[in-house]
């Protein structure tokens, strides 16, 4: 997975992360959960405020 698959790793948090609000979700945790996800394979420096807004939106898409 690379930052730009947002909807992968949306679905992988939901996995990984099943009971957590992700509207409650830092972006510090955010981050840092991305890029410990299996199969993620980018620049963790890429992971910017955009591209973390961009998956916490699609993530709270996904657990509804």
């Amino acid at each position: 997975m690379k930052w730009t698959d947002v909807t992968s790793i949306a679905e992988a948090l939901v996995e990984q992360y099943p009971d957590v609000d992700p509207a409650s979700v830092r972006f510090v945790d955010l981050h840092n959960w991305v890029v410990g996800l299996e199969g993620f394979d980018d620049d963790r420096s890429r992971g910017g405020e955009r591209v973390l807004e961009a998956i916490q939106a699609a993530w709270i898409d996904e657990a509804q």
